[in-house]
């Protein structure tokens, strides 16, 4: 008996649609299904870092910080539009760890990753630095380093995206409702939860991709008793108005020995995060807490002159963060690095496991878990994504200008902040999305802030948007320029399309 697809992964997130690519690049065939809308987990509730975690040099996760390190440089590579570097500041408090320690830090992390465009560290007098000047003049001394900036929903769009278009099957609002072996293979249920139609397909092997929820499924869909394989950490950001006018990031440590950053975000907008600590909820139902918010404002006005006051937030977001349990003491001792797991009977159907992971490792995650795929089904392709660009991110790391500024020439008619916006969001693709306008009247209704028709409608046709929420906080940030009501609006608009098609 055939199978229906080879590879058959439960999790919408980063890391099951980074595999879905990578698989269905190297020809086996693929399918994917999505409770919820892509990213709509932990995937999108990060702190939007490209980052080789210099804080678990402390907690010697050398492979880690290394691997880390090494994809930078190659993701930026990948999608210039949605990835691209920053500069952090890491202030020297005297009262914490001593600047020899940061400076050894910081030269590992300079020299283990295989490190090119990005700059090396720098010493600043932050005195006389403009990085100084919206600290506490009690921080006269600091240190500069890089790493970058991600989009990190629309990572996971593109990633889908790709997946796609190379042959695999991509279902949102679909969750597996069962899944059970059978005559070798594995029967994968799911329910789409708009048509309420439930379907049967086969696969030769399953992936667990399910993030927060990989032992909820392993219990609820598949049957294993009181799977117990993750520690969930709850991290929390808040976001408020500008604090500071350049371009650089701050890494702020803290005397209960965690740290936070407060990074440039949205162009108008200062993003704080973030908490770390053990989550008991539900993870249908949870929310940045009092303390945590509290705690973010407290700890950044340790830094900065001007005191953030709870007042100041304007949005928040929490996720929850899928740790392998290692034992660790406290959550943010807890390894960041991820476990590949085979289970199953021996001549049955093989399922594999997901355990934790971050946004920077996903696409090495994706090779892991590929060797594990070739060792099962054997192998059909060579890897691949390493020197691969994702969708709309075809360009040298530098042209990002240069896009925008072509876009400006042929629309005219778009406002400034319009066509950097757009080349932030699609890259080259940004002219399919232009592809039927030749006025500013063809981009149709405005819902608020710059979000056109036009660009809506290609999100509901090309990257499997459904409601505003996934428009003006997913594929884009809008929602922090838009009012409830328009958002309300969007929505219902949305809702009239949907009962249109």
């Amino acid at each position: 008996m055939s199978a229906d697809f080879d590879i058959f992964i439960i999790g919408g997130g980063i890391n099951g649609c980074g595999i879905a690519r990578d698989a269905i690049g190297r020809g086996y065939s693929v399918a994917l299904c999505e409770m919820n809308d892509l990213a709509s987990g932990t995937s999108s509730k990060a702190t939007k870092l490209v980052h080789g975690g210099l804080r678990y040099l402390e907690h010697y996760e050398f492979r880690l910080v290394r691997e880390a390190l090494s994809e930078r440089e190659i993701l930026w590579a990948m999608a210039p539009h949605i990835i691209w570097p920053l500069r952090f500041v890491l202030p020297h408090h005297k009262g914490l760890r001593p600047a020899w320690l940061l400076r050894l830090g910081l030269f590992l992390y300079d020299h283990i990753g295989g490190r090119k465009k990005l700059p090396a560290t720098n010493t600043l007098d932050l005195k006389t630095h403009a990085a100084g000047a919206p600290l506490k003049p009690i921080f006269d001394k600091g240190f500069e380093y890089s790493d970058c900036w991600v989009n990190d929903a629309r990572l996971v769009v593109l990633n889908a995206l790709d997946a796609e278009k190379k042959g695999a099957q991509i279902e949102t609002r679909t969750p597996c409702i069962k899944a059970e072996r059978k005559y070798g293979h594995w029967l994968v249920t799911t329910k789409n939860l708009e048509t309420g139609i439930e379907k049967t397909q086969t696969a030769r092997v399953l992936i667990n991709a399910s993030g927060p929820w990989v032992d909820k499924v392993l219990t609820s869909s598949i049957g294993e008793e009181n799977a117990q394989n993750v520690r969930l950490v709850q991290g929390s950001h808040i976001i408020v108005p500008k604090i500071f006018d350049h371009d650089k990031s701050y890494i702020f440590q803290n005397a209960d020995e965690r740290i936070i950053f407060a990074i440039p975000y949205e162009q108008d907008f200062t993003l704080i995060g973030t908490t770390d600590h053990d989550f008991k909820g539900e993870l249908n139902h949870f929310d940045i807490t009092p303390e945590e918010v509290s705690y973010l404002c407290n700890a950044a006005s340790e830094y900065f002159q001007n005191v953030i006051k709870v007042e100041d937030v304007v949005w928040s977001y929490s996720g929850v963060r899928p740790l392998y349990d290692d034992g660790a003491s406290t959550a943010q001792e807890a390894t960041r690095d991820y476990v590949l797991r085979q289970d199953g009977p021996e001549n049955e159907a093989p399922l594999l496991n997901i355990f934790g992971g971050k946004i920077t490792t996903y696409r090495r995650l994706a090779e892991a878990m590929m060797e594990k795929v070739e060792n099962i089904l054997g192998a059909k392709g060579p890897r691949w994504t390493k020197h691969s660009t994702l969708p709309g991110g075809a360009f040298d790391v530098d042209g990002f200008s240069g896009l925008v500024q072509e876009i400006a020439e042929k629309y005219p008619f778009l406002a400034e902040k319009t066509a950097e916006r757009y080349i932030r969001s699609y890259g080259t693709r940004a002219g399919t999305l232009l592809n039927d306008v030749g006025s500013k009247s063809d981009l149709g209704h405005c819902f608020g802030s710059d979000l056109m028709e036009t660009e809506v409608r290609y999100l509901i046709e090309n990257e499997w948007a459904r409601t505003a929420e996934d428009v003006v906080w997913r594929r884009s940030k809008l929602g922090l320029r838009m009012s409830a009501e328009e958002i309300e609006a969007l929505d219902i608009w949305m809702i009239d399309q949907r009962k249109c098609v």
